[in-house]
């Protein structure tokens, strides 16, 4: 009973040292803001080097000159394949930091 006491008695005074902005909460919060910008970014590098790498994949020459459906290789990956690209890296990102902030509501003991 005892142990179960002192684990609310510190979600709530986590929770109280977010709220009052002491150094505590400071330093959780910027825990916090410091693995969204790390998610940002590792998202981020993943949509460049994916788009990035289609000017190097037309530069080869061959796909340049292949057609799919009457359509050339890369207005169709350009077209086709980039927006699903785009839209998993929105649905990813999006879906992790609601992880990093329930992680972060779990720690504060909300």
């Amino acid at each position: 009973m005892v142990l179960a006491e002192r684990r609310g008695a510190r979600r709530v005074r986590t929770r109280s040292e977010v709220a009052e902005q002491t150094e505590i909460g400071a330093v959780l919060i910027n825990g916090l803001i410091r693995a969204q910008l790390g998610l940002a970014l590792r998202v981020g590098l993943v949509v460049v080097l994916g788009l990035g790498a289609l000017p190097m994949l037309f530069a080869a020459g061959a796909p340049a000159t292949l057609t799919v459906f009457g359509v050339r290789l890369p207005w169709l990956l350009l077209g086709a394949a980039a927006y699903p690209l785009l839209y998993g890296a929105g649905w990813l990102y999006r879906r992790l930091a609601e992880r990093n902030e329930q992680d972060f509501l779990e720690l504060a003991g909300d």
